[in-house]
């Protein structure tokens, strides 16, 4: 890296921005105000969505595949591939966005997806598989996505199981002749949620209503990955239901632990880690970091929150763009963050910052760069 950068490292803005075009757009406004300040980009995301594109905008190739949506229909996915390991991405087959007509499926949605993504980065024999998890349009406790590795779920007559969540409280025994777990890859599951598989921390009790799950589902829900767990904990001899990470991703992370031995590490660190931080940050003067929201959650190890830690412990300064900011200064100090600038500084109308939120973020480094990369004052000649 060139001496005496900055470096943009954020998280995208949701609903407005990918992290790419956070980044672009960032350095746009920097290179305006200061064209001489050299600016390296660096989009990060903690295993939800986007993921994948961080991981190709730093260098991972981009391979598509065919899925099985959350729907059950196919879609075309992608994960990221570099050096012997894979980046494989829940939401990018089995995201609330590949939801057809943004019609939510508590009860039916599957993980199947994923596993088919899975199934394709395996067959290129990897070391490691990255799993990042978020965005998940199901509560399936990771079934679908060992369907798609071959494993058989029966009810009590022996017939299979229908697809999602709600068809768990039926399961009687598993088949898992099909299903074999990879020799000589190692799985490493990204997320910073630390929620078990079962109870009012669960995933059903906590992230089902999000998913469109009401008073009359969830307890269907609950009641299913309770069996799921009771009958794969059998089968395996393992027990995975109260290990932190359980609950993520509607319970695949349970799966992700119970069936393929995945260790399971917070999200942005693991990423930071995978995407070469360090080397970027060696040598810089400043980090950008941010995301659509600086808010509570953001203390709770989101990507600005990683980004922060890690720079700081660099000894190297950092602040945030955000599209709102809900935290004190004196809270972000704490988190290493020494200033957040916000979009509504700039505009009041939040829709408007929303739709503009691209110029409106250039406006907005182009701000910051007078407080945080002054011009090197001129002396007169003598």
């Amino acid at each position: 890296m060139t001496p005496g950068h900055v470096l943009v490292a954020p998280d995208k803005f949701k609903g407005s921005l990918s992290a790419v075009e956070v980044a672009r757009r960032v350095a746009a406004g920097l290179r305006a105000a200061r064209p001489d300040v050299p600016v390296v980009t660096m989009p990060v995301a903690d295993g939800g969505d986007g993921t994948v594109e961080a991981a190709v905008a730093c260098g991972f190739q981009r391979v598509e595949a065919v899925a099985s949506g959350p729907a059950g229909d196919p879609v075309t996915a992608a994960y990221g591939f570099r050096d012997g390991v894979a980046v494989v991405e829940l939401a990018e087959a089995s995201g609330l966005h590949r939801l057809p007509g943004g019609r939510l499926a508590p009860l039916t949605a599957t993980s199947h997806g994923t596993g088919d993504l899975i199934a394709a980065a395996l067959r290129r024999g990897p070391r490691q598989v990255v799993l990042g998890l978020g965005g998940s349009a199901c509560t399936d406790g990771g079934s679908g996505m060992m369907r798609a590795l071959g494993v058989r779920l029966l009810d009590a007559r022996g017939h299979e199981l229908p697809p999602g969540g709600g068809a768990l409280a039926d399961l009687s025994t598993l088949d898992l002749s099909g299903f074999v777990r990879p020799g000589g890859t190692g799985f490493v599951v990204a997320s910073d949620v630390d929620n078990p598989l079962l109870g009012s921390e669960g995933a059903a009790a906590v992230y089902g209503p999000q998913k469109g799950a009401g008073p009359d589902e969830l307890p269907r829900l609950e009641q299913g990955l309770a069996r799921w767990a009771e009958i794969v904990e059998r089968e395996l001899g393992v027990r995975a239901r109260d290990i932190p990470g359980a609950g993520a991703a509607g319970g695949v992370g349970f799966a992700a632990m119970a069936f393929l031995g995945a260790e399971i590490r917070p999200g942005i660190r693991l990423l930071l880690d995978l995407l070469g931080f360090s080397a970027r940050l060696s040598g810089a003067r400043l980090v950008i970091t941010g995301e659509g929201s600086l808010d509570t959650q953001t203390l709770r190890g989101k990507a600005p929150a990683g980004v922060a830690a890690a720079a700081t412990l660099a000894g190297v300064p950092v602040i945030a763009v955000c599209g709102r900011r809900a935290l004190t200064g004196e809270q972000l100090r704490a988190a290493g963050i020494q200033a957040a600038f916000a979009l509504t500084d700039l505009e009041n109308d939040v829709r408007r910052c929303m739709e503009e939120a691209g110029p409106l973020l250039e406006r907005l480094a182009t701000t910051l760069a007078a407080d945080w990369l002054p011009s090197a004052p001129v002396h007169a000649a003598e």
